[in-house]
């Protein structure tokens, strides 16, 4: 009596699938020994070729997307969402809308600023300084980032090499400001973030912000016409002679802003910068990334080793953003008996 087996026998696989399983085995594990982070380097590789054809894409159909409309654009999405995290202070999206509306009206009303006019920002790590930035933005202006442990001579010639038609100072540079008032080309207007002024033909500018209207610049005015436009200026430390601006296009911002998206982050981290905003790591990657990303930022005023873990804890930290030593200055700071560590997403 015939079987199942005789009638319907099983097909036999040709004789080269055993020794491709076998090949395919074999590299399977080469790879894990010799290449460990293969498939993980593709999927990055892969994002970032996505990111690259979609900006190629804008590019052919005249699109032009800036870091400045996505925030415009996240503002109206998630206005109550926080934006910004300051000593303690939460700002919104909508906040941070909002304010750099303000000053933008302020410079609209009471300078004759043209689009593609430099204005230099000598401010340290504080709202304000995105603020400002922002609202100049909003207002065509290419804004020049002036590092502010620079003095005197070298910062003089970073102000004379932009040629700005304004410069705006933080409250807590007023004394680096004294030194170099007096050298000052006459034809840069100089804004301190103050209410009142003890420097003449200096003027205010938080006086005007509280009296300004939160009403949007015209759209004219932002726009830009192309990706290679010139948007900001920053400096480099001045280790090898004066200080050189870099001029940084809309197209590098947005290069640089998608670093953290393609590093695995999310519009649910939170992202810890200590760095200095002047500084293309901390505006570009930092601001522009959490604007990418749709995320919040916590600025700290200048990096502390001894806070930088509490502030994480604190704040329920994510991501945090490092450039050369720091991580040495932090693993070398003493145990603290209660702080226990959770692992982070590292960019630089």
């Amino acid at each position: 009596m015939l079987g199942w087996d005789d009638l319907y026998p099983l097909p036999v696989p040709p004789s080269w699938v055993p020794g491709a399983a076998v090949g395919i085995l074999s590299l399977h594990f080469v790879q894990k020994l010799l290449f460990p982070y293969f498939w993980a380097d593709l999927r990055y590789l892969l994002k970032v070729m996505t990111y690259g054809l979609r900006m190629e894409m804008y590019r052919l159909q005249g699109r032009v997307v800036t870091v400045l409309d996505k925030f415009v654009k996240l503002a109206e999405k998630q206005p109550h969402k926080p934006f910004l995290i300051y000593e303690g202070t939460v700002h919104t999206y909508r906040d941070v809308d909002r304010r750099s509306n303000r000053i933008a009206q302020v410079f609209l009303q009471h300078e004759a600023l043209k689009k593609g006019d430099t204005v230099a920002l000598l401010m340290g790590n504080e709202p304000d300084f995105i603020h400002v930035w922002f609202g100049l933005a909003k207002l065509g202006c290419v804004v020049a980032f002036l590092n502010f442990n620079v003095r005197f001579r070298s910062l003089l010639h970073c102000v004379s090499s932009c040629e700005p038609k304004i410069l705006v100072v933080g409250a807590d540079l007023l004394g680096t400001l004294e030194e170099i008032l007096p050298k000052l080309q006459k034809d840069v207007s100089v804004w301190i973030m103050a209410k009142d002024s003890a420097f003449p033909d200096v003027h205010t500018l938080l006086d005007k912000i509280e009296a300004a209207s939160e009403d949007p610049v015209p759209v004219n005015r932002c726009s830009a016409n192309s990706l290679k436009s010139p948007v900001l200026y920053i400096f480099t430390s001045g280790t090898t002679g004066l200080p050189k601006a870099a001029v940084i296009s809309h197209l590098q911002i947005l290069k640089g802003a998608a670093g953290l998206w393609a590093f695995g982050a999310t519009s649910e981290d939170i992202i810890y910068i200590t760095l200095p905003l002047y500084h293309s790591a901390a505006s570009l990657l930092g601001i522009g990334g959490c604007i990418e990303l749709g995320a919040t930022c916590v600025l700290k005023k200048k990096f502390s080793a001894s806070q930088f873990w509490s502030d994480c804890r604190k704040y329920n930290v994510t991501v945090i953003q490092y450039i050369g030593e720091l991580c040495r200055y932090l693993c070398n700071q003493p145990v603290v008996s209660g702080i226990k560590v959770m692992p982070v997403c590292l960019s630089v």
